[in-house]
């Protein structure tokens, strides 16, 4: 069996990615908004429709560390439970870039612009219901919160809304434009 060799354009494609995502997250914890606007998801999803799965489910790693190290999360979530601050940081993004680039992947050949769109959504879906049930298991008690619904009014609300209406609006017209530039060359 032959192994597939990674390409420089990926990695380096990756690598600013990386950066992006890490100046995005940065600028999310320094800018006071109220509630916790993730634009890191952006840089997930563009990886992940651009080079699949793996490379979304890498981006989606690092911007959970990124996150795991905000001082926001050390304070409020790693206080209350480590296990649970780490399993919502590192799994939410990293399973939310790898199965976004899984149906973007799978339509590429169908409708390419479909999976796009699809991975826009998927990337805030996953990110969220994951830090839901994270939050359900390992946060209720300690963050004061009386039902599981409340964590729906409380902590996603406007965030994920926002979250999703941004990827979808960002996303895929990013992509066209990359898309276009890339037949340029």
């Amino acid at each position: 069996m032959e192994k597939k060799r990674i390409e420089t354009r990926t990695i380096v494609a990756t690598g600013i990615l990386v950066a992006v995502e890490i100046i995005l997250q940065l600028l999310s914890t320094i800018i006071p908004t109220g509630v916790n606007l993730n634009l890191a998801l952006i840089p997930i999803t563009i990886g992940a429709v651009l080079y699949g799965p793996w490379v979304g489910a890498f981006l989606g790693l690092v911007c959970g560390a990124t996150i795991l190290a905000s001082p926001n999360t050390v304070t409020v979530f790693m206080s209350i439970s480590p296990v649970g601050t780490f399993l919502a940081c590192l799994l939410k993004t990293t399973f939310a870039g790898f199965f976004a680039g899984l149906v973007a992947k799978a339509l590429k050949e169908k409708n390419h612009f479909l999976g796009v769109v699809l991975a826009s959504i998927i990337v805030p879906v996953v990110n969220t219901l994951i830090f839901v049930l994270v939050t359900f298991f390992f946060f209720m008690d300690g963050l004061g919160l009386p039902d599981f619904w409340s964590i729906f009014t409380v902590l996603i609300g406007l965030n994920f809304i926002f979250e999703i209406i941004t990827n979808v609006i960002v996303v895929p017209s990013l992509y066209k434009v990359l898309e276009q530039v890339s037949k340029k060359k």
